[in-house]
């Protein structure tokens, strides 16, 4: 072990901006202590796409696919990873979940569906991979359902939309429709 000082106990919950708080102060991945962290109210939302032939989405709209209703399995997908999330990131911690919705919306355009989920907890730590998780899983579903007829299909752009609770407050990603207002961000 190194006798290297931080600034920082290890198990300090907190962290300045731009600092990374899953690396100790050697430089070690580690998982953040968050015992002693205020529970709070803590909403996240992120979006994904899933991009195809249109007439790939046609066939999805009109329930045309011999594996099923796409967009229900695709939302229970998204639900079911939520609540799995910290088997699948290592670092995460598995959370008490009050809520996840995703929606699928196929895009005007009609080559696309527009994937958003929102997790929602009273816990002690933000719940932005869960929201992210449910809607890759959501995306990753409609590719498998659907890659016999089209294997073009592209998952893309998953991102956090916005953020609220905790010490950091309330954040909407620029350039964005926020998902309360509809108005860009």
């Amino acid at each position: 072990m190194s006798s290297k000082s931080s600034s920082r106990s290890e198990s300090d919950p907190t962290a300045s901006a731009g600092e990374l708080t899953h690396v100790d102060s050697q430089g070690h991945v580690r998982m953040v202590n968050i015992g002693e962290k205020e529970i709070t109210h803590r909403v996240c939302i992120a979006r994904s796409e899933v991009h195809m032939a249109a007439a790939t989405l046609d066939k999805i709209i009109d329930g045309k696919l011999p594996k099923g209703d796409v967009l229900a399995t695709a939302r229970l997908a998204g639900i079911q990873a939520a609540k799995r999330t910290g088997e699948w990131i290592p670092l995460a911690h598995p959370l008490p979940l009050d809520a996840v919705e995703v929606l699928l919306v196929p895009n005007p355009n009609g080559t696309a569906i527009m994937i958003e989920a929102r997790a929602e907890t009273h816990w002690r730590t933000g719940v932005e991979m869960e929201a992210m998780v449910a809607a890759t899983a959501a995306g990753l579903t409609v590719y498998d359902m659907c890659k016999a007829i089209d294997r073009n299909i592209s998952l893309e752009s998953t991102r956090l939309i916005q953020k609220s609770g905790g010490k950091s407050g309330t954040w909407t990603r620029p350039g964005e429709d926020d998902p309360e207002t509809g108005k860009q961000a």
